[in-house]
């Protein structure tokens, strides 16, 4: 048995949490022996600060896992899931049954090797990159004082805590969180940190010598260090930090794998099972002398009082919510639903017929502008933001007020120049609930927002990021700032919208499609440059729904399909029109989103694809352009980096131009005509 630390003064382990404690960690352990896959450590060594947790501070009611004002705990440290798993079978999770423990890490288990969104009752957000956890939280804790700031006290109050490990503290995106939430003085935010000293390759005096108290104090949270072993010192910390006006920090100095003789305080015990004589010995070393996954029924009686405490508060808050008018009960419902309401809808087919009235040339990160104009004066759960591009990327509107340190009543987030934390926030607020958030950066720098985005995609959340200045068209900033790959690297993420406008109306199309995937992460990529409304039918249904649309038909058969999206559709209309002139019949077909039309029936895709050579025309590397294009098609677009050059003449220099389409095109009826003359 370890040595006992103690930081902070207090009574030893009463023995009732003892016994719960000890609960938890063999649960942990068993299941990992079990799967002969895990992460023992984590859960053995933090099974007594969550133990004080759940019996004395957590509100929550296991039998209503999304009651709205619970306290949201965020397990950061992922793989560290037995922990999780073991609470809520012991607390009383219906769906976490003690086979489910059993089956941990088993295909089609709620027990999966990290926790999921979605699958398992009781979590809140998917963890096991390192960090995203503990950003991730940080959005939910904005959007509870959001929405406190909104609805009051008798309806909105609640924590949100996270158990955090080194590795989640090491990882850059920890730095971007913890400065946010210090900036935002998120007090009801508290991180509870796993102290062990331990990581996968050996003590973290290998790798790391950061004092975190100095550096979460210099963030503006208020810190404590305390015994993580030492119940009471636990509870009393949690009490103070509770009370405090900034987020919190309570490093818990705790010893990985408490309990096993041989194995705790070492890396051994991090990422493999025990094996069966340690975790015998540990059983008789903790005065455990239970079969695996028993649990004796005081025991379990005693946690499952815990899991139904919170009750009697989640019945009073139901009690003062039907008490509110008609009005602010649907408010309220609307808000917790991400409801936007119909009238983002009609504001939205409003500005769709005055672009194609008014036909503005205009960039199409203005038209997004004009949109969010409409849009945030119907829709008052609409929650923007920037990673200090606002007057970039056009996010912020006049019906629009900032969110500020203490005043919370606003719509609108400046995240600073912290793209990774912006789109993890973005993914906590739309777990949380009451906001529908966008967020706004150049395209290039989606790369520092890639792990956040394919999260959000993982967890099927409805999170929308405006992405302007989408490909060489931006001109003279040159290499670094022009994305090439990004579009193919985005489009490579399952669940993910990639949506690229080429004109305003196009835009408004897009961002009602994004509006109303509720299960679906988007991205807009808008351009710099200026983009003229082309030439279209107005129709009822939105076309762009579909992920492409023939724009331009031929009167006469095809014999060349053009396919472009965003900037590049234009240049495929003028081409198609020089093709006309030399008896060449060409479609012109937008693809905007490849996703969605990847999912329309074959009968439409090869309506809009049509049997003729196409042509794909995109600002960027090819990447999945070839499933439509076929072995008869060719593709125009980048094969390198750009340059540093007004816009028109990186177009020209890099060969996409109306020319260098219809020189393409007829390459391929030609080289069609001759495999047809050979066979």
């Amino acid at each position: 048995m370890p040595t006992p630390i103690t930081t902070t003064t207090g009574s030893r382990p009463q023995p009732s949490l003892v016994a719960m404690a000890n609960a938890v960690r063999f649960l942990a352990a068993d299941a990992v022996e079990k799967a002969k896959s895990g992460h023992p450590g984590m859960p053995m060594g933090m099974a007594d600060v969550a133990t004080v947790l759940f019996s004395r501070f957590l509100k929550f009611d296991a039998a209503e896992p999304d009651w709205p004002d619970r306290d949201r705990l965020v397990l950061s440290a992922g793989h560290g899931s037995m922990l999780l798993y073991a609470l809520l079978h012991l607390t009383g999770y219906s769906a976490m049954t003690l086979d489910e423990l059993k089956r941990f890490r088993q295909w089609g288990s709620k027990t999966p090797g990290h926790p999921e969104y979605g699958h398992t009752p009781g979590v809140e957000t998917t963890t096991g990159p390192l960090g995203q956890g503990l950003a991730t939280a940080v959005g939910m804790a904005l959007a509870e004082r959001m929405l406190n700031a909104r609805f009051g006290d008798d309806l909105v109050d609640h924590f949100t805590y996270v158990i955090a490990g080194d590795g989640c503290l090491m990882e850059g995106i920890s730095h971007e969180a913890i400065s946010l939430a210090g900036h935002l003085k998120l007090s009801r935010l508290i991180v509870l940190y796993d102290d062990n000293q331990i990581t996968i390759d050996g003590a973290t005096s290998l790798s790391c010598s950061d004092d975190q108290l100095i550096r979460f104090l210099a963030s503006g949270w208020s810190v404590h260090r305390v015994d993580g072993h030492d119940h009471e010192a636990i509870a009393k910390t949690i009490a103070e930090e509770r009370e405090t006006n900034r987020p919190s920090l309570i490093v818990c100095r705790t010893v990985i794998g408490y309990g096993a003789p041989t194995r705790q305080g070492t890396e051994k015990v991090h990422g493999a099972p025990l094996g069966s004589d340690e975790i015998a010995k540990t059983r008789e070393a903790l005065h455990w002398p239970y079969a695996p996954f028993e649990v004796p029924e005081d025991l379990l009686a005693r946690w499952r009082a815990v899991g139904a405490r919170g009750r009697v508060a989640r019945h009073g808050w139901m009690e003062r919510f039907e008490r509110l008018g008609d009005f602010e009960r649907e408010r309220l419902e609307d808000a917790l639903n991400s409801e936007l309401g119909c009238e983002a809808g009609f504001a939205l087919r409003e500005i769709e017929s005055r672009f194609a009235d008014e036909r503005p040339k205009i960039a199409t990160r203005q038209a997004s502008q004009q949109v969010l104009e409409a849009i945030t004066q119907a829709a008052p759960n609409l929650l923007g933001g920037s990673a200090d591009l606002t007057h970039s990327n056009l996010t912020l509107t006049r019906a629009q007020q900032t969110v500020r340190p203490g005043a919370y009543g606003g719509s609108y987030v400046h995240y600073g120049i912290r793209e990774h934390a912006m789109a993890a926030a973005m993914n906590g607020i739309a777990l949380h609930g009451g906001f529908v958030p966008y967020g706004g950066t150049f395209l290039a720098f989606s790369d520092y927002s890639r792990p956040a985005i394919r999260l959000a995609a993982l967890m099927g959340l409805r999170v929308i990021h405006v992405m302007t200045h989408d490909s060489i068209g931006l001109g003279e900033d040159g290499p670094t700032h022009q994305p090439v790959e990004h579009l193919a690297a985005l489009r490579a993420i399952p669940n993910l919208l990639v949506f690229r406008p080429a004109d305003a109306i196009e835009t408004a199309q897009a961002w009602d499609c994004a509006l109303r995937a509720t299960r679906q992460p988007s991205i807009l990529c808008l351009s710099r440059q200026a983009l003229p409304v082309l030439d279209r039918d107005f129709a009822a249904e939105n076309p762009l729904a579909f992920g492409a649309y023939v724009l331009a038909e031929p009167a006469n058969a095809r014999d060349v399909t053009l396919i472009a999206t965003g900037s590049e559709v234009a240049i495929a209309m003028d081409a198609a029109g020089q093709l006309g002139k030399r008896g060449i019949a060409a479609a012109v077909v937008s693809a905007p989103c490849f996703e969605l039309f990847a999912k329309q029936d074959g009968a439409y895709r090869a309506k809009v694809l049509g049997g003729a050579p196409r042509i794909g025309i995109e600002a960027a590397v090819e990447g999945a352009w070839a499933r439509f294009l076929g072995d008869d098609g060719a593709f125009v677009g980048m094969t390198g980096f750009g340059a540093s050059a007004p816009a028109g003449e990186l177009y020209a220099q890099f060969g996409i131009t109306a020319e260098a389409v219809v020189a393409a095109a007829e390459r391929a009826i030609e080289r069609v005509k001759a495999q047809s003359a050979a066979a």
